[in-house]
């Protein structure tokens, strides 16, 4: 398998989740300026939604990241890191959007937390499956 080329699959989804966190970071400075809120949510829905979509995507973002690297290194073909990292992307855009929106369930919530555990089961089998020589 050509590692390199994995490790350039994984290097593409790592920078685009950390550009969707940096994104997700953004939009709670702005919704604390808003508000005039420095530390904690101070009771405002806006910015608890945002600090709670932010939340979430480091909650989940860092451990598909950390499994998509070793899927590259293990020698997992590209196609298999572009799948996982697409369907982990996907998953976190819809559900920060979902949260963002309402602090309510919703639609894009609930297809973003499905492709997120999507992408976690396929990184576990594969890495599992690449483990076993």
């Amino acid at each position: 398998m050509d590692v390199m080329a994995s490790a350039q699959a994984a290097a593409l989804w790592v920078g685009l989740h950390l550009i969707l966190l940096l994104v997700l970071s953004v939009l709670v400075v702005r919704q604390r300026r808003l508000h005039g809120v420095v530390f904690g949510d101070g009771d405002a829905p806006s910015l608890i939604q945002a600090i709670r979509a932010f939340g979430n995507a480091t909650e989940y973002v860092p451990a598909g990241l950390i499994g998509l690297a070793v899927l590259a290194v293990a020698g997992a073909p590209p196609m298999v890191v572009h799948i996982v990292g697409v369907t982990l992307f996907l998953g976190r855009v819809a559900h920060a959007v979902g949260l963002s929106r309402s602090g309510e369930a919703s639609m894009p919530r609930s297809v973003g937390v499905t492709l997120t555990w999507i992408a976690y089961l396929s990184a576990a089998v594969a890495l599992v499956f690449y483990a076993i020589p």
